[in-house]
């Protein structure tokens, strides 16, 4: 699959089903090779979503089951404390 970047993705995809996806592996310092367009929360939690830009948020109590309607490059490990994350592409 070609790399995507947040750049190029279209507002159609907002309402569009996922393409692909990818279990996450938060890390505080090594962006995904596919930037994600959701996040699927397998185990609630905390979960720090890194933007493209670099910004980072906490999402505080994301419940298990549901899906962050977010785009991003990076999940931090620190504070998030969510599990069985899948990045939706």
């Amino acid at each position: 699959m070609a790399t995507a970047t947040v750049m190029n993705w279209h507002a159609d995809w907002v309402t569009a089903p996922a393409q692909d996806y990818y279990a996450i592996t938060p890390s505080d310092s090594t962006n995904f090779g596919t930037p994600f367009r959701g996040i699927y929360v397998g185990t609630g939690g905390n979960v720090v979503a890194v933007s493209a830009g670099g910004a980072a948020i906490t999402f505080i109590g994301a419940l298990a089951g549901t899906v962050l309607p977010v785009a991003g490059v990076r999940v931090n490990n620190t504070n998030t404390t969510a599990s069985n994350l899948v990045g939706l592409v």
